[in-house]
């Protein structure tokens, strides 16, 4: 059982889906806390149902992204973080901790990266741009965090048709519903199976899949 910390900065439908996957026996871990930055995040309403310890930082209120780095770093250590789960974070991890935590922190995109990612590129803003472009394929991408947005190693992809979609809305309504399983199943895998990171892609060696 890996100790895993949460990060969520809005509704947290991620963060219950993968609760309920662990309660379910399908991810070896334990959410030992979230931190969000957003003190009327949904997710925290969720976490304090479940007695979850709940910790509120924002970057914004330290001089330098490291000190950000460090404040983490002593949440993280104080609850034996093995893994840091992202579940809708909207903040840049801050290097220190992608440091700290090379290769153990991970995020899911509502899109198949690189395209659609990068700065600014969340939620909405996503399904959005997918809609402007024509696509008539969308998806999800797991991948491990890096120092760099929506650029780590990818984990795991999945495509969705998006071709009967009318809207940015539909969109990501229909994207969601492969999210949730998506996000579960890579992270049994990564907490379960050895790999290694080849390029920039996830390996899963195949003797322990």
């Amino acid at each position: 059982m890996k100790n895993i910390a949460v990060f969520a900065s809005g509704r947290g439908s991620n963060f219950v889906r993968i609760y309920q996957s662990i309660a379910e026996g399908k991810i070896p871990a334990r959410i030992r806390c979230l931190i969000t930055d957003n003190e009327h995040a949904g997710a925290i309403d969720f976490a304090r149902q479940k007695k979850l310890p709940v910790y509120t930082e924002s970057p914004k209120n330290y001089a330098a992204p490291n000190l950000f780095g460090e404040a983490l770093l002593q949440i993280l250590k104080k609850h034996d973080t093995e893994w840091i789960v992202l579940a809708g974070y909207l903040k840049k991890i801050p290097d220190n901790v992608v440091g700290a935590y090379a290769n153990r922190i991970v995020n899911i995109h509502p899109a198949l990266l690189p395209s659609f990612g990068g700065s600014g590129m969340y939620g909405q803003r996503v399904h959005q741009a997918v809609y402007d472009s024509g696509a008539k394929i969308s998806g999800v991408t797991v991948h491990l965090v890096n120092t760099e947005y929506d650029r780590g190693p990818i984990v795991m992809q999945r495509s969705v048709n998006i071709e009967d979609c009318r809207s940015p809305e539909e969109i990501a309504e229909t994207v969601l519903r492969v999210e949730h399983i998506v996000y579960s199943e890579a992270l049994r895998k990564l907490l379960t199976c050895d790999f290694e990171v080849s390029g920039n892609r996830v390996v899963f060696k195949p003797d322990t899949q």
